[in-house]
């Protein structure tokens, strides 16, 4: 056999080129079959070198679950663990290719536990593929996955009722799934249903139609995939480029490097820096292979611009006739990722393409149930829930719809202790008050207003347990600062929820709005120019730590009251101890619900082995010392 010519060779590498790639995943209930499947897939399109097939051979006969067959979940389930335990557990990608077309596959997770890793892999996909096991029908993972599919954007799906064989190729099992998925998904905006009956062990109806099922008269799974049309024209969308980093190598070059999501650019085209409205236009295109002409959605490109125009890392490029919405405060569908439950004010890191920024859900409208869509009252969300929140975050960041812009449309939520993403959202749309409530000038400011009392205005801010002595020693230091002419407001747990926050339990979500409206009003007091005493349990590092960030550096003194839980068991003042003991008060601090003790505090007080006078006394000393009153 005569080896190919060059020009052979590179007519067919021009022709692998030109064909178009289509990215999908695979998704559906625990056990479906979605890793066999893509295996079938590999192994029928003879795109399985020798030395792979004999390896899987080999570990078939270990970890697999077919038999003498050859296993074919194992080309895709990698993991040791996923392979000990035959399930899927991160997404696995895989590239093949045919005559036709170029595709990109996503095996994820089926497991309820793993539905953050299938959103991830849905989240670039074009195309789902949901695969249902014939005896089981619709479940409730089917469901949960369908609503993912349709809210991250995807609308064409393919329904494969998988193991048909093992219900004797019914046509009456397949007519009946399809119906109830197709009743369920057409309040989901799909564009496209096309449900094949399969079996991805054997092959039937997976690149071939299959004998053994004369009633089925639709396409094969490789067929239909093979001549879908998905709506993928990126580059016919408006030219948006998140800036990921300033390039600078020397003086003489200036660049804004990134990926251009949408659109296309071309040198002489005129840009906007989307946040700040600042204008100019594109003198350059540049990339480690030379100048570009033109630029299109996909590539990485360093921006040279004609003006010294402010732009950094998290900056959007946009095309100034199409511009993104700009606001701090929007809507969206969040998809809740960790086992920790999202608690609306609770302060997390916001990451919309490459711009970073603090933010919170202000309002959760409500979450969905995946069985009926419909709408449910909720306070918070937990693992795998859904939900339609407004959201503020501390600066404006530019985005388009979720539904016109998967990428600039898209978000994450990051845990700002743990730095583990816990959340991915969709927006909806800007909300019309982030852009019309402004900040009002005044002439008499909060530097005035201190001037005028002769002090440095500050937050004692007092945590620990129940019965650990707070309130007394809040109520020593306001009356020795009170008798020394200071100007002072104290805060007590038990007071403002006799009026500002009476309408507030104890649950964590309400724990945390608890805070939250303390924090701000302790703010407006050392506005004021108080010094204000907050005394609180405020069991919450995160909610702590949103208090400090409201105030300036050196304005917040947080005073950990450290009693022991015995000893605050034994004094137990208000008899609330007993009666949490007795399961007469739920979500009660040290009994049924966590206290996060400070880890650097300013101050820390044992009242185990001090008086409240002396705990009063230390924190005098320390405020004088810091200059905050007079006579350090």
């Amino acid at each position: 056999m005569k080896p190919p010519r060059f020009d052979d060779l590179k007519l067919y590498l021009a022709r692998h080129e030109e064909k178009t790639l289509l990215r999908f995943l695979t998704c559906g209930s625990v056990d479906d079959g979605k890793s066999t499947l893509i295996g079938r897939l590999l192994f029928d399109t003879k795109l399985i070198f020798e030395d792979h097939l004999a390896a899987l051979t080999k570990d078939s006969r270990k970890h697999g679950t077919t038999g003498e067959d050859i296993d074919l979940a194992l080309l895709v389930d990698g993991l040791e663990a996923e392979r000990q335990q035959g399930i899927t557990i991160d997404v696995a990608y895989r590239y093949f290719a045919t005559d036709k077309r170029k595709f990109i596959v996503a095996d994820t997770p089926g497991h309820e536990q793993y539905t953050r890793n299938m959103a991830t892999g849905a989240s670039n996909s074009e195309l789902a593929v949901i695969l249902i096991d014939a005896r089981k029908g619709v479940l409730t993972q089917t469901r949960r996955h369908a609503y993912i599919v349709s809210a991250l954007g995807i609308r064409n799906v393919v329904l494969a009722v998988n193991k048909i064989d093992l219900v004797d190729f019914s046509q009456g099992t397949f007519d009946r799934i399809a119906a109830e998925f197709r009743e369920f998904a057409s309040k989901l905006g799909f564009a496209d249903v096309v449900a094949i009956p399969i079996s991805a062990r054997y092959g039937d109806n997976v690149i071939a139609p299959s004998e053994r099922m004369p009633w089925y008269g639709g396409p094969a799974l490789l067929d239909h995939l093979e001549t879908v049309i998905v709506e993928s024209e990126l580059s016919a969308k408006p030219f948006r480029m998140p800036v990921q980093w300033v390039n600078r190598p020397n003086l003489d070059f200036r660049g804004f490097s990134g990926t251009i999501v949408s659109g296309t650019v071309r040198p002489g085209d005129a840009v906007v820096v989307a946040r700040s409205g600042r204008s100019s236009r594109v003198t350059r295109i540049v990339t480690s292979d030379g100048n570009l002409d033109a630029a299109v959605a996909g590539q990485a490109v360093t921006i040279v611009l004609a003006d010294e125009v402010d732009v950094s890392r998290g900056d959007m490029l946009v095309a100034p006739d199409e511009r993104p919405e700009v606001a701090d405060q929007f809507a969206a569908h969040i998809i809740w990722m960790a086992d920790e439950e999202m608690l609306p004010h609770r302060q997390y890191l916001i990451k919309a393409g490459s711009q970073s920024a603090p933010g919170q859900v202000t309002a959760l409208k409500h979450k969905v149930d995946v069985n009926t869509l419909e709408h449910i009252a909720t306070r918070t969300l937990k693992l795998n829930e859904i939900g339609y929140c407004n959201l503020a975050t501390s600066e404006a960041i530019a985005f388009d719809a979720y539904r016109e812009n998967r990428d600039t449309g898209g978000f994450i939520v990051i845990d700002r202790f743990t730095n583990a993403t816990v959340g991915a959202g969709m927006i909806e749309f800007g909300l019309r008050r982030a852009t019309n409530v402004h900040w009002q000038a005044l002439d008499v400011n909060a530097q005035a207003r201190a001037g005028l009392k002769g002090q440095e205005p500050c937050v004692l801010w007092f945590t620990g347990l129940s019965g650990s002595g707070k309130s007394t020693i809040a109520n020593l230091v306001e009356k020795r600062l009170f008798g020394e002419g200071r100007h002072t407001y104290l805060l007590d747990g038990d007071n403002v929820r006799h009026g500002l926050n009476q309408d507030l339990g104890f649950t964590d979500a309400d724990r945390v709005e608890n805070i939250r409206r303390v924090a701000e009003a302790a703010k407006l007091f050392v506005d004021a120019g108080l010094i204000t005493l907050v005394s609180f349990i405020s069991p919450f590092r995160s909610e702590r730590r949103i208090a400090r960030d409201l105030l300036l550096p050196g304005q917040f003194v947080e005073i950990f009251v450290d009693t022991p839980l015995e000893v605050c068991m034994e004094r137990d003042p208000k008899g609330l101890y007993k009666r949490a003991a007795a399961g007469q008060i739920k979500n009660f601090t040290g009994i049924d619900s966590p206290y996060e003790r400070p880890e650097n505090p300013e101050l820390t007080l044992s009242t185990a082995s001090i008086s409240p006078e002396d705990a009063a006394e230390r924190i005098v000393l320390y405020l004088k010392a810091q200059g905050i009153v007079p006579g350090g």
